[in-house]
């Protein structure tokens, strides 16, 4: 078997202290083994742009069709797009603020979910074209629970990997972190350092 490609995505505005980084760092490491790939996508600390009106057009013209200036401005989008198709495992580290995801998480999932890049419309409805992969999210909150009437993150997340084709979504639950004792939060580290593409981790 080949070493695993890993894309590893930041999004905590903390550097120091984050339960998310921390996290991540485990399961990375889990997942890398000796051989694995890793490419890291820090975007708290360089985040994508907002999408502009010249983008959307760019985005919107067949491919063949596109000028020097266009190709030029979906330049960054096309290397994120090229990072998701070379990934095995993509770990993405959910900071939850104000109940749903980091404005820097939404920027690359805008960048990265366009028309026959990553989905496509068919006469059967749309279709992902990302496939056979498997995302983590790391989750880690302030007092919101996983999967409760205060996450708005996790199913999101959820519904828009999957409208991509990342239908195997798995979750290191680090939601209410400060309200954890020292067992539970030591429980929650194991799982991160110990996964495999076997672990299964509130997937549903």
């Amino acid at each position: 078997m080949s070493a695993p490609n890993i894309l590893r995505i930041n999004t905590s505005a903390r550097t120091d202290g984050s339960i998310t980084r921390e996290l991540s760092d485990l399961l990375t490491q889990a997942l890398a083994g000796d051989a694995g790939d890793v490419v890291v996508r820090d975007l708290a600390q360089n985040p994508e742009e907002q999408l502009t009106a010249d983008w959307v057009t760019a985005n919107f013209t067949d491919p063949s069709e596109r000028s020097d200036a266009q190709r030029e401005t979906l330049k960054g989008s096309d290397a994120l797009i090229a990072e998701l198709h070379a990934a095995d495992h993509i770990v993405i580290g959910v900071a939850m603020y104000n109940f749903s995801i980091p404005s820097s998480l939404k920027a690359w999932i805008d960048h990265v979910a366009r028309a026959r890049e990553t989905f496509r419309y068919t006469e059967a409805g749309s279709e992902g074209l990302l496939k056979d992969k498997t995302v983590w999210l790391v989750t880690a909150s302030g007092g919101a629970r996983l999967d409760s009437e205060a996450d708005f993150a996790t199913p999101y997340l959820r519904f828009i990997l999957g409208f991509l084709g990342l239908t195997d979504v798995r979750v290191i639950d680090g939601m209410g972190w400060p309200f954890l004792d020292d067992a539970q939060k030591d429980a929650v580290r194991e799982l991160a350092r110990t996964a495999t593409t076997e672990t299964l981790l509130a997937a549903e």
